[in-house]
Order: structure tokens, then C-alpha cells, then sequence
């Protein structure tokens, strides 16, 4: 079906001829319409993934790969079950931790938190916070100096800087002759983070996990354990794997269970823009259709010669599928080199726009991520172009089909 001599003649049918400058036009613009769809495609596919990636960072620098914790909430003698642990392969750091919610007040102001004991020297090993610090540092935590670090907006909201006094108040009760009271108990404010993340920043305090301990009167014993592991993306499997090899005497948990909504929610919001941007590719590759229509039209006899030559049905519809294949490619081409281009620089080409013009897309006291990322994913680049193609080479079957439907006889009588 596709000999050389087919080929050529495709190819001689992409030139233009002063009698059909306008066939010539609508193929420019078919041709720029699959480029200009395939770049938008790549760019914004890239811009979402960078997107992804950023937030996934974000979350995943305060939440660990995967938690650890008994069957009652609570962990007893959690050192022994960390030296366990640390001899599974997967795993590349642990933490213990003891999380409990409070409200948290300061002068007039009052809000919920979620409150995080931690060890100082251990939490590096599976969180970002020590390096999300604006103001102190870990460290500055020490058992029984009851300091605490607040999240940027939370301590925006509370109204008070490093140094400054809040009070912290338990949901556990304290029984007195004057009846049941909440506990209490008067924090330092020796450091505050910023994850990027609200939920974060707003909700969350951190201290030291011996005051947790006494603050929620656990003794001894912490909520969990948190592990870093050495693939986040196996975290599913590494997690099943650790409680069966824990004999299922522990609860065990990954990331994907605590934020699987947010994620699938992203997931789905990439699939449904992939398949609306492919709508604009879909449209300019069916413009290829009225280019060969026009085409079959003007060669109508160059084709009955043809078809008097010895040329088949499947030969005459080849020369046409060539020359639709030729637009779509060329198009998707051209697409396809924009679309890295502009994905692999917008990082760069985004500030250029707003400081050009004054502008801000996003800004930096509304959004928390006041850049735009992207990364390119060249499993989706090899998709979009592949799905172009496919496209481009639909839109010829029927106006190659139509070319080889022309009865020689009819087209020539009056030649």
C-alpha cells in the first residue's frame, strides 16, 4: 500500500501551485492548529505534574512515608521496635512521636492545633520542619522547658512572635473539690516554621516529646513511630509488607491512606484537563479532513489517470493517508518542540511575563505557592504525540476513501 511511488506522490501534494493557494492555507492552519494544541497539551500536563510534585513535597515534609502505632494509640517501649525496624531494608530513618489535639490561647485569641511531641535529634531523620524553620530552630526544644514552635500562620493568627507566652489547654480533665477542670499549662514560644502548606501552618504546634508526655500523661510511652522509607511511592506495599512482618500486633499506616483523597482529587482534575486539551488537538487534526476533501477535489483527474495506470483502491487511499500523515506530523512535530521548550523554561518565562508587565499571576499573600513549577514528563510528551498521530490518521480515512471511490470513466469523458 505504501510504495515509494505512493510516498512521492504524497509528498509532491504538499507542494503548493498558484491555483490552490487557499488548499495551501487551510493545511497551514491545520497544521498550526495540531502544533499550537500539542504545545498547550505538553505545557499545562507539565505545569499540573509540577504542580503535584510541589504539593506532594510539601506534605510529605511534615507527614511521614509511613506511622507505626498500637493497637490502644499508644506505643510502649518503642526503642526496641525501632532497632527492628531499622533492620528492614526499606526503611531509612524512624522518629517517635506523640500527637493529641488542644486549643491554644493567647491573650484573647483561641484556636485548635494539633499538637506534635517530637525528639529533636530524631526528627530530621524523617520530616522537612527543621529546615522549614523561620524563626529558631529544633533544638531550641528541651524536656521540661516547655517551649513550643508554631505554625507562621498560626502564630499570625495567635498574635505572638518568638519569646512570648501561650497557654496550652488539654482536652483530659483534672478532678478538684472545685469541680472538673481542663489542664493547663503555660508554654514558651521559642521557634516558628513554614511548611507552605495551610493546613500545616494553621493547625499545627510542635514541642518536646517528654512535655507531650506529661501534657497527655502517656508516661513512658509515645503515639508511634514515624518512618522515612527509601521509596515514598512503594510506601503501600513497604507498609503491608512491615505488618505482616509485624504479626499484625500494630496498626500501620502509609501516606497514600492519610491524604488519598487530595491526591486522587489531583489525578483526576490532570485526566479530565488532558482529555478538554485534547478536544483542541481532535479539532485541528479533523481540519485535516477539509484539506484532503479539498485536495481529492482539485486532483480528481490526476487520480483517474492514475487508477488508468494500474493503481488500486488501497494505492490511491495511501496517497492520501500520506499526505494527511504528513500534516499531522509535521504539526505535532513543531507541537512537540514548543511544548518541551515552553514546559522545560516556564519557570523562567512566567516571572519574565509579570515583571514585563507588572503583573502578578499569583500572588504571594492569596496563594502559597506564588510560582508557577512544572516538570516535564516525557512519558506524557510520548502520549500526547502518539495520541496526535493516531487522530491525524483517522481524519484521512474518509477523504482517502472518497478518492478511491472515483470511476475514471466519469472523470475523463469530457477531458
Amino acid at each position: 500500500m505504501f510504495k515509494p511511488l505512493i510516498l512521492y506522490i504524497g509528498l509532491r501534494y504538499t507542494r503548493a501551485k498558484r491555483r490552490t493557494q487557499f488548499i495551501s492555507f487551510i493545511t497551514l492552519t491545520s497544521v498550526l492548529g495540531i502544533a499550537l494544541g500539542v504545545t498547550a497539551l505538553i505545557t499545562v500536563l507539565s505545569v499540573m505534574n509540577g504542580f503535584e510534585a510541589e504539593l506532594r513535597e510539601r506534605i510529605l515534609g511534615m507527614t511521614s512515608h509511613t506511622t507505626i502505632t498500637g493497637r490502644d494509640g499508644t506505643l510502649q517501649q518503642w526503642q526496641q521496635l525501632e532497632k527492628q525496624l531499622l533492620d528492614y531494608p526499606h526503611v531509612e530513618g524512624s522518629a517517635p512521636y506523640v500527637r493529641g489535639q488542644v486549643m491554644i490561647n493567647a491573650g484573647r485569641r483561641v484556636s485548635g492545633a494539633a499538637l506534635r511531641g517530637i525528639l529533636p535529634e530524631y526528627e530530621p531523620k524523617v520530616s522537612e520542619v527543621a529546615n522549614k524553620m523561620t524563626f529558631g530552630q529544633l533544638s531550641d526544644l528541651s524536656a521540661g522547658g516547655f517551649g513550643v514552635i508554631l505554625g507562621q500562620e498560626l502564630a499570625s493568627y495567635l498574635g505572638v512572635i518568638k519569646g512570648d507566652k501561650v497557654t496550652v489547654i488539654s482536652p483530659q480533665v483534672n478532678s478538684t473539690p472545685a469541680g472538673i477542670l481542663p489542664r493547663l499549662k503555660r508554654f514558651t514560644v521559642v521557634g516558628i516554621f513554614k511548611v507552605g502548606m495551610y493546613e500545616y501552618d494553621r493547625n499545627m504546634a510542635i514541642i518536646h516529646i517528654a512535655d507531650a508526655a506529661k501534657l497527655f500523661r502517656l508516661g513512658d510511652a509515645v503515639s508511634g513511630l514515624r518512618l522515612r522509607l527509601d521509596d515514598l511511592f512503594n510506601a503501600p506495599r513497604i507498609s503491608q509488607s512491615l505488618a505482616s512482618k509485624l504479626y499484625y500486633e500494630y496498626r500501620v499506616s502509609d501516606w497514600t491512606k492519610a491524604h488519598s483523597n487530595f491526591f486522587r482529587a489531583i489525578k483526576t482534575e490532570k485526566r479530565v484537563m488532558f482529555i478538554i486539551l485534547l478536544l483542541i488537538v481532535a479539532v485541528a487534526s479533523f481540519n485535516i479532513v477539509s484539506t484532503l476533501v479539498m485536495v481529492v477535489t482539485d486532483k480528481r483527474c490526476d487520480i483517474a489517470i492514475l487508477k488508468t495506470q494500474g493503481f488500486s483502491n488501497l494505492s490511491v487511499m495511501g496517497v492520501f493517508i500520506v499526505l494527511g500523515g504528513i500534516i499531522g506530523i509535521v504539526g505535532i512535530a513543531l507541537g512537540t518542540l514548543g511544548g518541551v521548550l515552553l514546559a522545560l523554561n516556564i519557570e523562567t518565562i512566567v516571572p519574565g511575563i509579570e515583571g514585563f508587565f507588572d503583573v502578578q499571576f499569583m500572588a504571594a499573600d492569596v496563594y502559597y505557592i506564588s510560582d508557577v513549577p512544572s516538570k516535564l514528563d516525557w512519558a506524557d510528551v510520548y502520549s500526547i504525540a502518539g495520541i496526535a498521530f493516531l487522530l491525524s490518521l483517522l481524519a484521512t480515512l474518509y477523504p482517502a476513501w472518497q478518492a478511491s471511490r472515483i470511476n475514471p470513466a466519469e472523470v475523463l469523458r469530457y477531458e
